[in-house]
């Protein structure tokens, strides 16, 4: 016992001291978050114990997330609904109550002689935290080479932030639009300030952290959720080696997931440039995000898409809906399987039961609700994800539901019906608050004008659609002949439920891919990049449920089947699929740099590259950060999206006028007044009418004009007597022409 106790701590204590030197001064936040995660987890068992109660671990890593996702939502709602302010106390206070809640619950169980906790099964426990800190840390290590909240979507998701970090009210005020509130979906931001409050830490650190945070997620979930697959096809009957086997795929499962790239990769980046070595020829470049921009760029045609995957988002280091929201779509998918081996082996019967008891229980079901409330919270955190996760959820409803009612085809029809109006209802009602202000950027859906090659189809998503489609062929052409009597739900119910789960988010994930294909959601980008947001968001999930299925189907064949040609389909998906890994290594030395020298480690502050970016502004842009309050309207010069423009809105939080035109453009689609805006931020800055000025100033309720470095780039004409006129100049920079003017 003794010797075992010293062989697990061991590597944990490893662990912990290779995080200290590795993240040096940045170590106490990253501990505060790991530590804040394992808490908020052990209490959650309560919840998450029973839900999934099929598990070996009993969701001990969902748990984290269940209870990161009550909390943080509960919070957001009474907020939202102006019972509370949006303040540390009030996110303390919810989780508090939560906690205390939950240990009641637990007791209660432990009276009835349930026990949430896994404690036949604490080894496992042990490597699940042991990954799940490894990961978290490699992630935070690599994005300490490129911490800046700068280029790309970075400034739009680390204003966000900062806006809510200032807010007390919920959504906060635009920081490129002073007159409206954020009408995006802003739910992934606002988890990354939720945690950072509750945990009371430094939002310029936990932008980075809740990128790798997430990324820590989408390996061990995967890793649990397909561990448990794999135990449960292997059954009890398990000796020797293979007792390892579900472990070996759930790691590999995780690997999948969020670490490889696609074939892509492979192709361009390994196999035409050794084709072109061989031959003598000059070797092409490979820049990783090719990986993601291939349809309508090679060869370049009038269709630019986007097929970003989990790694990529990673490496990149955006915090966008898209990404935040991977947690909890996994969350989902765990809850729906743990669901489905809950009832696989119920026989409902309206006769037994009585109408009234048979109907409560279909529509009470534990898990039915909470996918209901998680694809409620999606409208909020990535709209894409509640459409496609409510078709998913479906999916497995009408599945199981043809194999709990015995094919009873009126009874299927009628329950799933009901239980699909339910989920749409109670998803609808508990995410109120936000759609009742929010506007929608969607303007139909149309037939796709523009398809994809065959060949870049194959490349991007040949490896595991094949997979899925051998897998699932191969199933039901044997299932079928064992069976007598043929029939769907003969069918059905010979599929056991890793199978069949693997067939359901294989099939979904083929269907995400077909789409795009098919039509497309319109929305400004439609001149040229019709079909890009469409494929973007639909593909994204389609990959990350290719990734568990392929490797529960690559060990199905490996060590279930027993024909050879379906090894053989195996060992080439497997060994495939580990090459796309390469995609990790890359990406990381092209994006990242020396990060085997940790002297080359720049720490997690997303805001340190104001010093050498913006040295004419940082010292204004900081003495706004730390002297002002609530959320004044500051003006600033206004730009493109992806531009310089917009560093003081985006580094303080402050709403200014109007910000990132494009983005804007999707948000309000009113291009009018935004040209108009534009027009007159123009005039304030230029005019040589203080009257006129002052007007404008008065109409857009500005407490501050900034003039700095894009201001005096963008306006020639800058009439600085003007400005300087309209009130009291509270921050003048010693070495430059930087200044801030306070409206009297």
């Amino acid at each position: 016992m003794i010797k075992k106790t010293i062989i697990r701590v061991i590597p944990a204590a490893l662990l912990v001291a290779l995080s200290a030197f590795l993240l040096r001064g940045d170590v106490w936040t990253f501990w505060t978050w790991y530590l804040l995660a394992a808490v908020l987890g052990v209490v959650g068992m309560a919840v998450t114990g029973r839900l999934f109660r099929g598990f070996a671990d009993k969701g001990w890593m969902f748990s984290k997330v269940v209870s990161i996702t009550i909390t943080g939502f509960l919070t957001w709602f009474l907020v939202s609904i102006k019972l509370l302010k949006f303040t540390t106390v009030t996110c303390v206070g919810i989780t508090v109550v939560f906690g205390i809640v939950c240990i009641l619950l637990y007791e209660k169980q432990r009276k009835a002689g349930y026990d949430c906790l896994p404690i036949d099964n604490l080894d496992l426990v042990y490597i699940e935290e042991i990954l799940f800190f490894a990961v978290f840390l490699m992630w935070t290590y690599l994005a300490g080479f490129h911490p800046a909240a700068h280029g790309t979507e970075k400034f739009m998701d680390y204003g966000f932030m900062e806006a809510m970090m200032r807010s007390k009210t919920l959504p906060a005020t635009d920081i490129w639009y002073s007159q409206g509130k954020i009408n995006y979906y802003y739910g992934g931001q606002y988890f990354a300030v939720f945690l950072t409050k509750l945990s009371g830490t430094q939002v310029e650190l936990t932008y980075n952290l809740m990128r790798t945070f997430v990324a820590a997620f989408a390996f061990v979930l995967p890793f649990s959720l397909v561990r448990q697959m794999t135990v449960d096809m292997q059954g009890k009957k398990v000796y020797g080696w293979k007792k390892r086997l579900p472990s070996i795929t759930g790691f590999i499962a995780g690997l999948a997931v969020s670490i490889a790239g696609n074939m892509h990769y492979v192709v361009y980046a390994q196999i035409i440039p050794l084709i072109q070595k061989l031959k003598g020829q000059e070797v092409d470049s490979y820049w990783f995000p090719d990986a993601t921009r291939y349809i309508g760029f090679n060869p370049d045609v009038p269709d630019k898409t986007i097929h970003e995957f989990p790694c990529y988002s990673f490496v990149l280091g955006d915090l966008h809906a898209h990404v935040v929201n991977i947690m909890f779509v996994l969350l989902l998918l765990g809850v729906l399987y743990a669901w489905m081996q809950k009832v696989r082996n119920t026989t409902p019967s309206v006769e037994k039961l009585g109408a009234k008891k048979f109907w409560m229980q279909q529509l009470l079901m534990p898990h039915i609700l909470a996918a209901a409330m998680l694809l409620g919270m999606f409208h909020w955190t990535n709209y894409w994800d509640f459409v496609i996760y409510y078709v998913v959820t479906g999916g497995t409803v009408l599945f199981m539901n043809i194999i709990c009612l015995k094919g009873d085809i009126k009874r299927i029809i009628a329950v799933t019906a009901a239980q699909a109006v339910e989920i749409f209802a109670v998803a609808t009602v508990i995410i109120l608050p936000f759609t009742l202000q929010f506007t929608t950027m969607v303007q139909g859906v149309r037939l796709a004008q523009n398809h994809s090659l065959p060949h870049q189809l194959l490349i991007l998503w040949g490896l595991p659609t094949i997979l899925t489609l051998v897998f699932v062929i191969s199933l039901i052409v044997g299932k079928l002949k064992r069976l007598n009597h043929k029939s769907l739900y003969r069918l059905m119910k010979a599929i056991r439920t890793p199978d069949l789960f693997a067939v359901i988010m294989g099939l979904c994930a083929i269907g995400l891919v077909a789409i795009p294909e098919l039509v497309y959601v319109r929305d400004i980008y439609e001149n040229g990049n019709a079909r890009a947001n469409t494929m973007f968001k639909l593909t994204y999930q389609a990959y990350i449920m290719f990734g568990m299925t392929m490797v529960y189907v690559i060990f199905r064949q490996l060590f279930v089947n027993r024909k050879k040609i379906l090894k053989a389909v195996g060992v080439i998906g497997l060994a495939l699929l580990l090459w796309t890994c390469g995609y990790f290594g890359k990406s990381v030395d092209s994006w990242f740099g020396q990060v085997l020298d940790p002297s080359q480690y720049k720490g997690l502050n997303a805001t340190a590259f104001l010093e050498t970016d913006y040295a004419e502004d940082v010292g204004a842009i900081r003495w706004l950060k730390e002297n002002i309050e609530g959320s004044p309207v500051v003006l600033e010069a206004n730009g493109d999206s992806y531009s310089e423009y917009e560093r003081v809105s985006a580094m303080t939080g402050l709403p200014t006028v109007m910000g990132w035109y494009v983005h804007e453009w999707l948000w309000r689609n009113d291009v009018a007044d935004l040209n108009a805006k534009a027009d007159e931020i123009e005039t304030i800055y230029t005019s040589t009418n203080a009257a006129e000025v002052q007007m404008l100033v008065e109409k857009y309720d500005i407490s501050y004009i900034f003039v700095g470095s894009c201001e005096r780039e963008k306006y020639a004409d800058l009439n600085n007597e003007v400005l300087q006129s309209l009130g009291e100049i509270v921050y003048q920079d010693p070495d430059y022409e930087t200044y801030i003017v306070k409206i009297e």
